[in-house]
This record gives C-alpha cells, structure tokens and sequence, in this order.
C-alpha cells in the first residue's frame, strides 16, 4: 500500500512540473494564435500610421493571423501609449512608438505611465532622417558657413518648426548648443506652414522631415546642407552628415520602434523582432523606404533598448538647457 502510495505520489508530482513548463512552450509553438493589435499614438494618414499599416500587412501574410492598426490620438501621443501600458502583456497589443515617446516624459509634468517600468522593448522599425535646409537668401553653402553666419548674427537668424517640444524644434535647439550659437526659434501650428514660410522667405532655417523636403530641394526652392542622422540617407547619399560637417555625434531623428507592455513574453518579442528585421530587409519594402527617404532598420531588442535610453536622456538635456517649459 505504501508502495502504490508513493508511485502515486511522484506521479503526482510529474504531472505538476509538466504543466508548469507547458504554457511557455505553448506560447513558443502557437504565438500569434489570434488577432494581434497595433496601436498607432496618431491619427490615421501620417508616417508612423503608414509603416504601421505596411507592417501589419506583412505580419499578417507571414503569420496567418489579422494584424490590425488602431489608431488612439491625442494628448501628444499619451492617449495612445497609455492605452499599451496599461494591456495584458500577451504580445496581442503593442505600440507602433515614435520619436515623442523619448521627449514626452521631459515635457509632461505627470505622464500616467512611467516609459522606463511599465514597457517591453522589442525593435526599432525604421528611421528618417532630418534635413537642414535654409531659404535661397541666406548666404550659407554649408553647415560651416551656417555656423559662421550665427556667430557674426547672434539672435539674427531664425529656424521654424511644427510645434513647441517637437521632432524638429529640439534639432534646432540641439543646433543651438553643439555648434554655440543663438537661433530663434519660430513655433507653427503644423510643420506644412513652417515649409511654405522656409519657400517664401519668412523664415531662415528647418530642421525638416527628409520626406516632405527632398521635392523642395530637387526644384531649388529650398537648399539643403546636411542630413541629422549618423550616417549619410540613403534618400539623399550625396548629402553629407551633420557629423561630418563637424558637429561630431549629432544625431536628431524621426522614428518608429514597435514595444509592449511590461512583462511581454519572451518567446512572443524574439518571434516580433526576428520577423520584422527579416520584413525591413526585403528588396521590396527596403527599395520603398529609401525612396521616400526613410531608412530600414529592424535592430535586436538590445539595440532598441539602447537607443531608448540615450534619447531620453539627450532630449531631457536639451529641454533643460533650452529652457522649454513643461506642461
């Protein structure tokens, strides 16, 4: 009796340690098993909403299983990414993360989330670089002369952009104090009327999407003079880098990264970040990005990681140092 008491026992016990294994290695084999959701911080038409939809077009066709955008705006990208914080961390609600992502918590006094604890890190999709363009009139070839002319002018020369706090008015701002000089910055409801000022004369400077400028720059309405990304566009090859023009390690640009919730499964971050770096290396997608001056990137999460931190951490210094008020 104590002998069958025993067996029992330890089968018992088997069963147990089988089971507690068992839904790991099914998340392993069977992620995705239903619809997955991305979660765009925007309203639907914009650049983050398009790779977005690009991408869930791709998993979809990869995976079998409907991946679908949806589109949460509002409260400079707060709304939006609060509501990923906040999902079951299953893999099955992610963020499509833009470049706000790392400027917001310096800019809003009480964020609902906290960006370092409360989200999973999983790849960086693409980047777009900014281009430094200048209105015809202004007597600068180069970032050299740019340089030069803010210094014999301090406070003289101006530089737009779409809004207080954005992409494009920190460029200039991290301009300003790389290079030392003293710019005004010039706030527009949007980055459209900011452009067509740059064209018309009203304004000297934009620190612009590459997207929007290069049909600008190829008609000679605009001249551009260095790209912000480390490494030279693939959009504008010929352009040289901020970097290069000696404003060694500037870096300012647009991006997309894809991130879940806190405590994201493992398997189902290793499964979205080897997909979405095979996706982003394809001819097809990879040939488009570049026309549209965008570069593919689909790093490892460490990468991603990586570049979460140090964005945070540079754009908390240029808001302080620029003197940009919280909201």
């Amino acid at each position: 009796m104590n002998n069958l008491l025993h067996l029992i026992s330890i089968n018992v016990v088997t069963i147990f340690i089988i089971g507690l294994h068992y839904p790991s290695n099914a998340i392993a084999q069977t992620y995705p098993s239903k619809t997955i959701r991305l979660i765009v911080p925007f309203a639907a038409g914009g650049s983050t909403d398009i790779i977005a939809r690009v991408l869930g077009q791709k998993l979809t066709e990869s995976w079998g299983q409907q991946v679908i955008v949806d589109n949460r705006p509002g409260g400079s990208t707060v709304i939006g990414t609060d509501v990923v914080a906040k999902s079951a961390p299953d893999g099955y609600t992610l963020l499509v993360t833009p470049a706000p992502f790392t400027i917001v918590p310096s800019l809003i006094k009480k964020l609902p989330y906290d960006p370092n604890r409360d989200f999973e890190p999983i790849t960086l999709i693409n980047t777009t670089p900014l281009v430094v363009v200048v209105n015809p009139g202004v007597p600068a070839k180069s970032i050299k002369d740019l340089i030069a002319l803010a210094k014999s002018k301090p406070g003289v020369l101006n530089f737009g952009s779409s809004g207080s706090g954005g992409s494009n008015h920190l460029a200039g701002e991290l301009f300003n104090a790389m290079a030392n000089v003293s710019t005004v910055h010039i706030p527009y409801k949007g980055n459209a009327p900011a452009l067509a000022d740059l064209v018309g004369g009203h304004v000297d400077i934009l620190f612009n999407g590459l997207t929007s400028a290069l049909p600008l720059i190829k008609t000679g309405k605009v001249r551009a003079l260095a790209v912000t990304s480390l490494k030279r566009s693939q959009g504008l090859p010929e352009m040289p880098t901020m970097d290069e023009a000696g404003l060694k390690g500037f870096q300012a640009v647009a991006w997309n990264g894809l991130t879940g919730p806190a405590r994201t499964p493992k398997d189902a971050v290793v499964k979205l970040t080897n997909e979405i770096a095979r996706i982003m290396k394809s001819p097809e997608l990879s040939e488009h990005l570049k026309r549209e001056g965008s570069d593919p990137v689909g790093s490892t999460t460490a990468e991603y990681t990586s570049f979460l931190s140090s964005e945070i951490s540079k754009w908390k210094g240029i808001i302080e140092k620029a003197g940009i008020k919280s909201l």
